[in-house]
């Protein structure tokens, strides 16, 4: 079975992410660009601004893909313009970058340590995986619904609206990718137990409402 393409890194600037595209291209890492809606999530039901250009690569291929970008971004960085703001940054805010390079990105993760050697902090090879080891644990960790989508999703299961099925399916089966490649379950297997129930009495209920309604009509 064919290797899946993964969301690698997402882009509201179509050029940006060609010109990433391009990068990987050079190493015969094999991509697929795409526009894609945002994934509905509860919690960002009114976010209009997720990137919706989305990079992908093959999961085997995460670990060579951001190789990849910190070598290229490496040799950009004596090009960073004065006014750059990371160059104000603190030694403990450039070090927060290290530690969470998925938020920040490979230009700015080449440079917070470029930075920190200039000021005497060197991040070993060995450091720098050992942060990347502790940061993919705490990606992983299961997110948490809220108790209230639970209910919600419950409510809507036994009204026989489409909204539990899709609340069901959410909460039991999404998944995120990690800056490794993995894909882990979104939420923790007791909520996920909820949602199979959510999923299981919406398509009961769905049908058992019509038949319902058929019977008081006929009555």
């Amino acid at each position: 079975m064919a290797t899946p393409f993964l969301t690698f890194q997402k882009f509201n600037d179509a050029g940006l992410a060609t010109t990433v595209a391009e990068k990987l291209k050079e190493q015969h890492i094999e991509f697929q660009l795409e526009n894609e809606q945002p994934n509905f999530d509860p919690s960002y039901a009114f976010n209009t601004v997720e990137p919706t250009i989305h990079l992908k690569v093959q999961a085997n291929d995460f670990s060579k893909a951001h190789i990849a970008l910190e070598e290229y971004y490496q040799g950009q960085l004596q090009d960073v313009d004065p006014d750059y703001y990371l160059l104000s940054f603190s030694n403990q805010e450039l070090q927060e970058i290290i530690k969470k390079p998925d938020e920040w990105g490979h230009f700015d993760y080449a440079l917070a340590k470029k930075l920190l050697a200039e000021r005497g902090i060197s991040i070993t090879p060995a450091k720098a995986e050992q942060l990347k080891e502790e940061r993919l644990h705490e990606l992983a960790k299961p997110e948490t619904t809220g108790i209230y989508w639970i209910y919600a999703g419950y409510l809507f299961a036994v009204l026989g609206g489409i909204l539990g099925i899709l609340l069901g399916y959410i909460i039991t089966y999404f998944k995120k990718t990690l800056p490794n490649g993995d894909r882990v379950f979104v939420y923790p297997e007791a909520e996920r137990v909820h949602g199979k129930r959510i999923l299981i009495l919406s398509v009961i209920s769905i049908p058992a409402w019509y038949i319902w309604r058929f019977w008081m009509i006929q009555g």
